[in-house]
């Protein structure tokens, strides 16, 4: 319910796209978890991945586009990796988070092929895309977080 309830508040005041992005991707995740069960690593990394799955239904991007699925997707399967693996979920967390700072950090070297920097295009080579650092920032704050426990 939390999860929804902030996907439908960041949809309805950051706007644009990439509120549109965050506000699917966030109730997405939720809709994987329940308000009854017990948290597990594994329903965490299924909300993951129907978070995923929901931008890619929604923004149509596919990795290499320079959006923020160049960073969502390589955290959810990391982090699925990791929880497979049988990591806790706080290792299993700090590991997607630095799989996602890495790829955020890559796609400076990727050309934009959808979304507000597709006009840039070569300009914005050298540059990370904004919506990858914010997908890895809040990716990192969380596995800190989770670390303090």
């Amino acid at each position: 319910t939390v999860l929804a309830m902030a996907g439908d508040a960041w949809a309805d005041r950051a706007g644009g796209t990439s509120g549109a992005l965050w506000g699917v991707a966030l109730r997405g995740w939720g809709a994987a978890l329940t308000d009854r069960d017990a948290l597990t690593p594994a329903h965490v990394a299924a909300g993951a991945e129907a978070g995923l799955q929901a931008v890619l239904r929604l923004g149509g991007a596919h990795p290499g586009d320079k959006t923020l699925v160049d960073v969502f997707l390589p955290f959810a399967e990391t982090l699925r990796a990791a929880v497979d693996d049988g990591a806790a979920l706080a290792e299993a967390w700090r590991r997607a988070a630095t799989r996602a700072t890495e790829a955020a950090e890559a796609t400076a070297e990727l050309s934009p092929k959808l979304g507000r920097a597709r006009p840039l295009a070569e300009r914005s080579i050298g540059h990370p895309d904004a919506g990858a650092i914010s997908l890895a920032l809040c990716a990192r704050v969380v596995a800190e977080e989770l670390a303090a426990g």
